[in-house]
């Protein structure tokens, strides 16, 4: 919570992750940040947007072109769980991953 940094299974998820995108260099993504409903909105926005910051130069570091990747962060915008639990938080704090064009 609160945090940009990589753990090491987020590292290990994007390590799997690498060498699909490689498979479609003609794909680009939008790298989403997300955050929980604890905090202001205004910090849980700048949060969420450093995230994405994060795992996209976490995935360029891995050879990708960073080209292919942007970046938007949604604060607590959009929940996948109930903010009302510890469990729910957890969820809620994320990275999404959405086509953008491209690809053959």
């Amino acid at each position: 919570s609160g945090s940009d940094k990589l753990t090491d299974k987020g590292k290990a998820v994007l390590d799997e992750l690498a060498p699909i995108f490689e498979k479609s260099p003609d794909t680009n993504f939008e790298v989403g940040g997300h955050t929980d409903s604890q905090g202001n909105d205004a910090s849980n926005m700048k949060l969420s947007e450093r995230r994405a910051v994060t795992v996209k130069s976490y995935l360029v570091g891995k050879n990708l072109k960073a080209e292919r990747f942007t970046t938007k962060g949604f604060g607590e915008t959009q929940p996948i769980a109930d903010n009302n639990t510890e469990e729910g938080r957890q969820r809620n704090r994320r990275i999404s991953f959405t086509v953008n064009g491209g690809g053959k």
